[in-house]
């Protein structure tokens, strides 16, 4: 299965050689996205609740990678994306693409996310410093990064 849903930590770097070890000897070429928990000067959180339909992110997930492997043409696509609590400096995600050419392998990372991002079900909630907690609405800078590709 080349899409994982897991609250535990994983380490990017060592889910990446493992990929590069499995990716066809004639590849040319893997891009990798990896995502974390932010917190900065303008929206300080102490941790973030990512909430998922465990069967239905699981379908989706998969759905979005065989369409990237279609798509794009990879030679081998790998989506992991944690849920639970997490705090600023986790990885959420990680997306990884292999291809034939760079590329396909940076358009498909990107549209991996990008489409994640808006079509995926997962509901994020913000614990501030201060105690209080808010959903986090979806943004249109995401919904018009997710547009590009359904043209």
């Amino acid at each position: 299965m080349t899409v994982r849903l897991q609250s535990e930590p994983f380490d990017p770097g060592a889910e990446l050689n493992a990929f590069l070890a499995r990716v066809e000897p004639s590849g040319g070429a893997v891009v990798s996205f990896t995502g974390t928990v932010r917190s900065d000067a303008d929206n300080p959180i102490a941790a973030m609740t990512l909430e998922h339909y465990p069967a239905l992110a699981q379908a989706r997930l998969a759905s979005l990678e065989a369409e990237a492997r279609t798509r794009f043409g990879l030679l081998d696509a790998l989506i992991i994306h944690r849920h639970g609590r997490l705090v600023p400096g986790e990885v959420i995600v990680l997306v990884l693409a292999a291809a034939p050419h760079r590329h396909a392998a940076f358009e498909a990372a990107s549209f991996m996310m990008d489409t994640l991002k808006t079509t995926a079900p997962f509901w994020k909630k913000e614990e501030r410093p201060d105690g209080t907690a808010a959903w986090v609405e979806a943004r249109q800078s995401d919904d018009e990064a997710a547009a590009r590709w359904r043209s």
